[in-house]
């Protein structure tokens, strides 16, 4: 099986030496996405539920880019600054994740890139 690395610009660039998505098969795993608006490459302001939106627009993007949707995604991880901020996040998340839920992570993590509130990463599984 080979492996295509997935970049779209409708998602921030990677800030790093990793890729926004890889796809191996019927299976995209892609990067941790924060909520930086792509079209400023700055992070979005409005606290953890803005930046939620953001990142999960992101993702939404990114797996598009690799012949996937949200509707593909199997499993999640949250990384959350503070776990307090929970059903915040969950309260954004369930606007995009609204039936046949994946299975879901959620941390805390001590430190988080540029400082933001939330992270989130996906594993999805798409038709051959």
């Amino acid at each position: 099986m080979s492996k295509q690395i997935v970049a779209t610009d409708k998602a921030p660039k990677a800030i790093g030496p990793y890729s926004a998505a890889v796809r191996v098969g019927n299976f995209v795993y892609t990067a941790g996405q924060i909520g930086i608006d792509p079209a400023t490459g700055e992070v979005v302001s409005g606290g953890v539920e803005a930046e939620t939106r953001q990142a999960l627009t992101n993702l939404k993007h990114i797996l598009e880019a690799a012949g996937a949707s949200l509707d593909d995604v199997v499993k999640t991880t949250v990384f959350l600054r503070d776990i307090n901020d929970f059903a915040k996040m969950n309260g954004v998340y369930a606007e995009f994740f609204t039936a046949d839920y994946p299975a879901r992570s959620a941390v805390q993590a001590a430190a988080l890139p540029k400082g933001v509130a939330v992270e989130i990463e996906a594993v999805a599984c798409v038709e051959a």
